[in-house]
């Protein structure tokens, strides 16, 4: 058994959380479906063309992004609460972001700032992938939202439905939906397993298809739990990525022009998820940087805003110009703000879970605008407070999903995908 690690991110609570993929060895090498099934077993501790239906992009901040020093700045407050960066003016009159975001700032037109959004203090994505916090969700199984478009929606062809271009996390899991609903994570091994083997024909992938689907039969018939039919949802679907090619092609960047790489460049993921929407995929969920400034908060900043206002300003851009930005509603947060006063000694800022900031865009949803307020230093909503929850309400609604929509959990009991179901008024 081998296990791949993607990129470790140490957080201040001293768990240190890294991407993963474990694969078993068998013969002369690995499978793509060796992969989706290992993905899918429960892990220790825990039971192109327009596409006709809405997608999701979700970018996650890891580590809780400062609101104050990017979409909520308070330039008239004292300077130890606003600190260095300046404010500027955007499109939209009135409303005005961080001095490093000039690109957004540009296009603020076509996005929305929540600037009044109320989080808990926990270092996962467990709250913005569910609604629900990590030590409410360990033993309750709420599933992500890109499970829940798994299950109602499906996938464009031979694509996967739900991808995770940031590996597995608590926060990506399917839950009570079932282990055929966790996302398809390309990195490593398993991209490479897109690729057909050598001198292997369709009709030999045929006959190899029907041979595990005869095992696949007798091993149900002996299962009582059904992950094995949410396993063999995963064979499948990798026969179908694997013989069409269409998963290999929508990550394949060098399809881009070149011009557009070089746009992207340094923040790839922004156009890989743009190729995956574009692609027919629901929902795609990525990363960018590490935003847990407990200390040097603005050097960290400085280097790092530039290139998530690139990111995020090239996709949002992309999808208008490709008509699709009715199609796809992308969302920008992280897990909860930083302390509106800056740390005397360390010049950075702490967790902050009062209230922090959310950038939504497209989905058909009201853009060009600032909702709700925080106090003057930044501190605690000072009007339209939301929850997270109200957020992913939002977002559900504009892909045509009933937040209050019931699934059987583990013990047959209905549950609602969200309790907190009021949705943000002003975007709807």
């Amino acid at each position: 058994m081998l296990t791949f690690h993607g990129q470790r991110r140490a957080f201040c609570d001293g768990v240190a959380r890294r991407d993963f993929l474990t694969l078993g060895a068998l013969g002369a090498g690995l499978t793509l479906a060796d992969a989706l099934r290992l993905r899918a077993a429960p892990p220790a501790g825990r039971a192109g063309g327009r596409t006709p239906a809405k997608s999701v992009i979700m970018v996650y901040l890891p580590g809780g992004p400062s609101h104050i020093d990017m979409y909520d700045p308070k330039p008239d407050a004292p300077v130890e609460f606003r600190g260095e960066f300046r404010a500027i003016p955007t499109s939209v009159p009135g409303v005005q972001i961080c001095e490093h975001l000039p690109l957004q700032a540009k296009m603020m037109d076509k996005l929305a700032v929540l600037r009044s959004v109320v989080s808990v203090d926990e270092h996962s994505d467990s709250l913005v992938m569910t609604g629900y916090p990590e030590q409410v969700n360990r033993t309750a199984g709420h599933p992500a939202v890109g499970a829940v478009l798994s299950k109602l929606q499906g996938g464009g062809g031979d694509l996967p439905p739900y991808v995770s271009l940031r590996g597995m996390s608590v926060g990506s899991e399917p839950g009570y939906l079932g282990v055929a609903h966790r996302p398809f994570t390309p990195d490593g091994p398993a991209r490479r397993n897109l690729t057909p083997a050598a001198g292997v024909p369709p009709a030999r992938l045929d006959e190899r298809r029907s041979l595990l689907g005869s095992f696949d039969t007798a091993r149900r018939d002996i299962d009582a739990t059904g992950g094995m039919r949410g396993m063999d949802a995963f064979t499948a679907r990798a026969f179908d990525m694997i013989a069409s090619g269409a998963a290999r092609e929508a990550l394949d960047l060098t399809r881009e022009d070149p011009k557009v790489r070089e746009r992207y460049k340094g923040v790839e993921q922004f156009l890989t998820a743009r190729r995956l929407v574009e692609a027919g995929v629901k929902f795609v969920t990525l990363s960018y940087g590490g935003w847990d400034t407990h200390a040097g908060n603005f050097k960290q900043l400085k280097a790092q805003l530039p290139l998530l206002d690139r990111g995020v300003a090239n996709l949002v851009q992309d999808l208008h110009d490709r008509g699709l930005s009715d199609d796809v509603v992308t969302v920008v947060w992280g897990e909860f703000g930083r302390t509106p006063k800056v740390n005397a000694t360390d010049g950075g800022r702490d967790h902050w879970s009062p209230v922090m900031s959310a950038l939504v865009a497209g989905g058909g949803l009201k853009m060009g605008q600032a909702v709700g307020a925080s106090s003057a230093r930044a501190e605690a909503p000072k009007d339209r407070p939301y929850k997270v929850a109200q957020v992913l309400a939002t977002v559900y609604r504009a892909v045509g999903v009933d937040p209050a929509q019931t699934f059987p959990n583990g013990t047959g009991r209905p549950m609602h995908l969200l309790d907190d179901r009021e949705p943000v008024a002003e975007l709807l």
